[in-house]
């Protein structure tokens, strides 16, 4: 793992934190077996987390959201998918001057839903040279304030399977309705646990996953498929997503030998690219998208 300088993040007793790790830290797993009581109680205290943490934030879009695409782009809300017989509609974009089929990108909502913060930064994605689609996980509704989150984040998190068709659809609109040749994915906080999930779900077709300070798996059989590169990007100060869970993650991912860069931002926190919250941290991710340009450039725009 790096931290912000890129010095080497190790720790010492990490295989001791790892085999704690595996014993007290909840899955958001979509294919372990796991006890449906647990899982559930495991799922309200992570929301519970979530709910202090973003206490006093508002799912505002401000002036750092809405920065421009780096060219001009084109979108639109599209239906991408059929979901338990309803129609579900995300935001598409792309650059204007589009003249060929472009690597996509599947994005991924915070806790919060398919806001304008998520629209804004769908669009500086496609300006970079992608197809991409921003998922709606939530049916169409937008959290006004963290209770609403709340209850629309624990809502698919106890029932994952309509969220699981939802990601598998979108993947196929745009491989096969935008003929995109290579496909990623990218989400933060609730989002970034689902850009993983659908590295899982999707382990031989999706080409690159990047999560924002998204709740992590650490089971070497969960984890095992994933074929992808992968990137990561958590704060040093998230109580949400602890340090030591990190460090399990990327000591699994290093033990099965996939591909990972795994970054570590000593001072932030959580949702600190997020520049609606309280803990937006410039710096941190000023440094973050660099990084997440250039790796999807490296894993996307190259033909395998």
């Amino acid at each position: 793992m790096m931290v912000a300088g890129d010095r080497p993040w190790r720790n010492a007793q990490g295989i001791q934190l790892w085999r704690i790790l595996l014993l007290g830290l909840w899955g958001l797993s979509l294919t372990a077996c796991a006890r449906p009581e647990a899982s559930v109680e495991a799922g309200e205290s992570f929301t519970d987390r979530m709910s202090e943490i973003h206490g006093t934030d508002k799912p505002e879009a401000t002036e750092m959201a809405r920065q421009s695409p780096a060219q001009p782009v084109t979108s639109q809300r599209v239906k991408y998918a059929t979901v338990n017989g309803q129609p579900v509609e995300g935001f598409f974009a792309q650059p204007v001057q589009a003249d060929r089929p472009l690597p996509g990108i599947i994005a991924i909502h915070e806790w919060w839903g398919l806001n304008d913060n998520i629209k804004a930064v769908t669009e500086r994605l496609a300006g970079e040279g992608y197809s991409v689609l921003a998922v709606d996980l939530y049916d169409g509704q937008v959290a006004q304030d963290p209770d609403q989150a709340r209850q629309l984040m624990q809502r698919v998190m106890g029932q994952p399977q309509p969220a699981q068709e939802n990601l598998r659809q979108a993947y196929d609109y745009l491989v096969k309705d935008k003929q995109s040749p290579q496909v990623g994915s990218i989400g933060w906080c609730f989002g970034g646990a689902w850009s993983l999930q659908t590295g899982l779900l999707l382990p031989d077709q999706l080409d690159a996953l990047v999560i924002y300070y998204g709740r992590l798996e650490t089971d070497p059989q969960i984890l095992k498929p994933l074929t992808m590169p992968i990137a990561g990007f958590f704060g040093g100060q998230d109580a949400g997503i602890p340090v030591a869970e990190v460090n399990a993650f990327e000591q699994t991912l290093n033990t099965l030998d996939k591909p990972a860069e795994i970054y570590l931002y000593d001072a932030a926190d959580h949702a600190f690219a997020n520049p609606s919250g309280k803990n937006y941290n410039p710096a941190a991710a000023n440094d973050a998208w660099e990084k997440t340009l250039a790796f999807f450039a490296k894993h996307l725009k190259t033909s395998p």
